[in-house]
């Protein structure tokens, strides 16, 4: 992700602070709300905007870190939206015995573990594209799919752009966010675990 960063720094450097904030913030959109962004590198454009605003006076750091959480925010709403419109009515609309079933199995897993998902697929490149759509698909709560939205917004689009913020006088700092995904990995694995071995019992 650095080498990636320190390619997308060259090249944001010289954008004006307004286009810079824009360009920063529609990418992010793009790639959390919009099928077509799957390949967008969103860790290392975050990480190498973080570089480039603690390089530059004329870039402020709080309003970056708004505008990335709200752009990740609003990708995420509208990819749920998406699966709930279209997705779902596409589905139910060419039933068959296979699509019956796996609807109902992803139903139940989003079910149990659909809040945790959320929050993760942030950390991981392509899946994070694709988790909203199919939440909405899978009629995921609203109001949960909503907080996991919001947190993981936070914890992925704030964390990594400080992280490239503060990286150059703290050098730790830039493992923080991942940090954070495996302490939510760690902690999802055993919430699955707890519940497998729950209804076993049951």
């Amino acid at each position: 992700m650095l080498n990636l960063a320190a390619s997308f720094n060259e090249q944001l450097s010289p954008v004006a602070p307004f286009l810079f904030y824009v360009v920063i913030a529609g990418i992010i959109f793009v790639e959390t709300g919009l099928l077509i962004g799957f390949f967008l590198p969103g860790d290392s454009l975050l990480f190498s905007a973080g570089l480039v605003a603690a390089a530059r006076d004329d870039i402020n750091i709080a309003f970056l870190v708004f505008a990335v959480f709200l752009a990740a925010f609003i990708g995420d709403q509208v990819g749920y939206v998406i699966g709930r419109k279209i997705g779902r009515p596409y589905l139910e609309k060419h039933k068959s015995k296979r699509m019956i079933k796996m609807l109902e199995r992803s139903e139940r897993f989003y079910e149990r573990y659909g809040w945790w998902s959320v929050v993760i697929a942030r950390y991981i490149p392509w899946v994070r594209t694709f988790v909203p759509p199919i939440a909405g698909t899978v009629k995921m709560n609203y109001y949960k799919f909503l907080s996991a939205n919001a947190l993981g917004a936070l914890l992925w689009g704030a964390g990594i752009t400080l992280a490239g913020f503060y990286s150059g006088s703290i050098s730790w700092v830039k493992d923080i966010s991942y940090a954070l995904a495996a302490f939510f990995i760690t902690a999802s694995l055993l919430s699955a675990l707890i519940n497998y071995l729950r209804e076993k019992r049951d």
